[in-house]
């Protein structure tokens, strides 16, 4: 006796995918470096990408998503080691020396000109150093919030240390060099 199954699958199976709606918000910035000798011409021009560091993105959730005080001055620092930013970075532990080789009391307020596009910049009102020394510089940060943010080589004030920006290799400056430096800073889908 022969059996026979008549038994079969026929299985069909259809997948669909939504469509990736992936959107990730990246702050960042660009800093257009210049300095100018005492009289006037220029020695040198570098733009580099900054680094935002954890705290300043946590300063950026808090204060949109979770209605903390926002920071209203913000002040540039120049710093004098060979340091390469990372995102641990902290106002209280900032990896750099800063350099406090300038004339001026405080430091540099950062003047934006409000937001356009997705962008704020400082470039109606550079900040400046007029540098009173013979140094290296290998970058800047940008810093805000606490007690003392406008103080020269305050580590303390419980400020925020919002992004870095470093340059490959260091660059020169002397006494009665002016370097102005332009932040542009950005909010986009990346």
């Amino acid at each position: 006796m022969k059996e026979k199954s008549g038994a079969g699958n026929n299985i069909s199976v259809k997948i669909e995918r939504r469509p990736a709606m992936k959107e990730i918000a990246r702050p960042g910035s660009v800093w257009d470096w210049e300095c100018f000798d005492k009289n006037g011409q220029l020695k040198w021009r570098e733009s580099v990408h900054n680094l935002v560091t954890n705290e300043g993105l946590d300063h950026f959730l808090d204060v949109v998503l979770s209605g903390a005080t926002q920071i209203t001055a913000w002040y540039v620092v120049l710093f004098e080691d060979d340091h390469t930013p990372a995102a641990g970075n902290t106002y209280a532990t900032p990896g750099y020396t800063e350099s406090e080789a300038y004339d001026g009391a405080t430091r540099p307020a950062w003047t934006e000109a409000g937001v356009s596009s997705q962008s704020i910049t400082n470039s109606a009102s550079k900040a400046s150093f007029t540098i009173d020394a013979s140094k290296t510089i290998y970058g800047g940060a940008l810093v805000g919030g606490g007690s003392d943010a406008n103080t020269k080589g305050d580590a303390a004030g419980g400020g925020t240390l919002l992004c870095l920006s470093a340059f490959s290799s260091g660059k020169p400056v002397e006494d009665d060099d002016v370097v102005k430096i332009t932040i542009t800073a950005t909010m986009s889908d990346a």
